[in-house]
């Protein structure tokens, strides 16, 4: 796994070991990223479920301005803080929540943290995808103009939410579906 573009191209990054991460796929990253190029820069990004870190960190390669990763898992988290040391960058561009999506949605709520672009790969098996899009489109924590991207098991349907989807791409047994939108 690494680095696929911007100022960390080529940079080697570690995943969680065992089962309970599934890092995203090479060539999904390359398609997320191929949508979003042009929203990075100077974004506002948020990961959940962050894993590895890979997504928060292939956005900040590309200009975002800040990422808030979050996961519940202790050795996710590790894993993640290690990736940001190795690829160099900061608190000043990465803030990292050890808690589950609930609670990291809720402490972001209270700091009146905004972002443009959220990445959303929760566990496949748990059904989160509801609520997780709940909380988000509820929650006051979307800019104006953003950007959401769920990657999820080709056979979940993500719930209907206050964006549009844009686009919805099949990658063997993951699938990707983008949601846009606009608060006036």
């Amino acid at each position: 796994m690494r680095v696929i573009a911007g100022d960390k191209k080529g940079r080697a990054l570690i995943a969680p070991k065992g089962e309970d991460t599934r890092p995203t796929l090479e060539r999904v990253k390359e398609a997320v990223f191929g949508i979003v190029q042009f929203e990075l820069f100077s974004s506002n990004v948020l990961d959940l479920f962050a894993g590895s870190g890979a997504l928060g960190i292939e956005a900040l390669s590309r200009g975002a301005k800040k990422c808030v990763f979050c996961d519940a898992s202790r050795a996710a988290i590790s894993v993640i803080k290690q990736n940001l040391e190795k690829v160099g960058y900061t608190e000043n561009e990465a803030t990292v929540l050890e808690m589950d999506f609930e609670a990291a949605l809720n402490r972001l709520k209270a700091l009146d943290e905004k972002f443009d672009i959220v990445f959303i790969d929760p566990p496949y098996a748990e059904g989160l995808y509801e609520k997780t899009l709940d909380m988000l489109f509820n929650g006051g924590l979307l800019k104006e103009e953003f950007t959401v991207i769920v990657e999820h098991d080709k056979r979940v349907e993500i719930p209907p939410c206050k964006g549009t989807v844009m686009k919805t791409k099949r990658y063997g047994d993951v699938r990707i579906t983008v949601i846009r939108g606009e608060y006036a």
